[in-house]
């Protein structure tokens, strides 16, 4: 059993005290044992906040957490290469390639750009054995860290589908592990994220924006603070706070496909990540579990959609100019979730308002940003 570690109920940021929301921890091996308490208790968290920690602290999750410290060292080598050879195949889709610093909206709203720089790797492409990566990662030993991270997610986030299944009692063909199924094409992705210091990325590029997943379950890796969520419910009305990081642990939240899969009685939880020390190299890794292309679900606007339709239409809105995004239907960049308070989008920190504003020109590339 892995020791109780008290978590601050709030810390300094930006000048004030933000909340550390709670979070249930799950213990990986009595998941893995079908444990009958722990099944209850996973679900409830889906159920009521739609994230927890999983413990993996035992000799079923060990593997993981040596697969993410490995995956932390190649990270290292790969983002500390020139940017043409990082860059040397761009964004091939979707759900594969690599993303510069600036290709999304940031953490504070209009006007910002995200401050982190991204590698995405396919399961489906890992899996066909030949892997369109960079250069800088492309030897025989990087990848089979990447197949390794890959393999070792895939199985802990089917555990924690086949508990929520049995969970729910579902039978047969109704199972959520039935739609995804590991031979049937999707977007499920490992994302390497590299979040640069403020005064690399330049004024108004910081962070990553509020949204929730598209993904069925997110399995979140990270070593440093950043991480902010909203819970749901009658917490909603407050401020969004931190995660603490938990050493030993993954972050697990609920995405909108299980949401959906789960006629709206699981949460998709709220997130952004924030620079909480504006001068550091901050790295996380997420592996996003998604739904087999062609699984058909009824989305918050009674919609019917697969999953892979779900996906395309998402990340477009996340690409988009957040002029348009302002524009969009709160269903798309939230899931459809409720916020019953306001948020603090908008407020630059004070080290963002102390430099520059964003050119007027660069505004205009925003703006027109298909």
């Amino acid at each position: 059993m892995a020791p109780t570690i008290d978590m601050p109920q709030t810390v300094e940021w930006q000048g004030k005290q933000v909340p550390v929301w709670p979070c249930p921890t799950i213990n990986y091996g009595q998941l893995l044992s079908q444990d009958p308490a722990e099944l209850d208790k996973v679900l409830k968290a889906c159920l009521e906040e739609g994230y927890f920690y999983l413990d993996l602290q035992n000799i079923d999750g060990r593997r993981m957490l040596d697969d993410q410290q490995e995956t932390l060292k190649l990270m290292h080598r790969f983002f500390e290469a020139p940017i043409e050879l990082k860059n040397e195949f761009g964004l091939i889709s979707s759900h594969l390639g690599y993303e510069p610093v600036g290709s999304r909206t940031g953490a504070f709203g209009a006007g910002t750009k995200d401050g982190y720089e991204m590698l995405k790797v396919s399961r489906d492409e890992i899996q066909r054995g030949s892997p369109k990566v960079p250069q800088p990662i492309k030897n025989s030993g990087d990848l089979r860290v990447l197949e390794n991270a890959i393999g070792s997610c895939n199985t802990i986030s089917k555990v924690i589908l086949s508990a929520l299944s049995t969970g729910m009692g579902l039978t047969g063909a109704a199972r959520f592990e039935n739609s995804h199924r590991n031979d049937r094409p999707s977007t499920t992705t490992l994302s390497m994220m590299h979040y640069l210091p403020a005064n690399e990325t330049g004024a108004g590029k910081l962070g990553h924006q509020k949204h929730t997943d598209i993904s069925s379950l997110t399995l979140l890796f990270s070593e440093q603070w950043g991480l902010q969520i909203r819970p749901p419910g009658t917490c909603g009305a407050r401020e969004m706070g931190f995660v603490a990081p938990k050493p030993g642990c993954a972050f697990v939240h609920v995405g909108d496909s299980l949401r959906f899969a789960s006629g709206m009685k699981m949460q998709s939880c709220i997130h952004r990540v924030v620079p909480f020390d504006p001068a550091e190299h901050r790295y996380s890794i997420a592996y996003f579990l998604r739904a087999e292309d062609d699984t058909m679900f009824q989305d918050s606007e009674g919609r019917y959609v697969t999953a892979g339709q779900w996906h395309d239409e998402k990340f477009k809105a996340f690409t988009d100019p957040w002029q348009w995004q302002a524009m969009a239907p709160k269903s798309m960049i939230l899931g459809g979730m409720k916020e019953a308070g306001e948020d603090d989008a908008g407020e630059l920190p004070a080290f963002v308002t102390s430099q520059p504003a964003l050119p007027k020109e660069e505004m205009t590339k925003v703006a027109v940003h298909a």
